[in-house]
């Protein structure tokens, strides 16, 4: 039952997609191309975490929905960073497409969180 609650955690599931993004990377044989694509994924996608944790302590509403936008531009960018991994580690596809599929999800849910927000105003 933990594990299904955990989806719905999302201080937990953007912990989680940043862990498991950066144990996808430490596999990988880098060389010259990946090396910077690695960098920027691993800072897109754990990047997401943190700001949601600093949405959790806004100290306003305004601080609130600019820090769960952020989470939606990380979640965004890491789309694309997957994408590029998709280039350098064609043999890679299945793990990159589950990784694609979580940011994607995310995506989704701080869209909707920032549709409310916006809503409300």
């Amino acid at each position: 039952m933990k594990e299904f609650s955990n989806n719905y955690d999302l201080e937990e599931r953007t912990a989680k997609f940043g862990e498991d993004i950066i144990v996808f990377c430490r596999k990988l044989k880098v060389d010259i191309i990946s090396e910077p694509i690695i960098k920027q994924i691993i800072r897109s996608a754990t990047s997401i975490g943190a700001n949601y944790m600093e949405a959790n302590g806004a100290s306003s509403k305004k601080d609130f929905a600019n820090k769960i936008y952020i989470c939606k531009k990380e979640a965004q960018e890491t789309k694309h960073w997957l994408r590029m991994l998709s280039n350098c580690y064609p043999d890679k596809i299945e793990q990159l497409r589950s990784l694609w599929q979580e940011s994607q999800e995310l995506t989704l849910i701080f869209q909707k969180i920032v549709s409310t927000i916006k809503n409300k105003v």
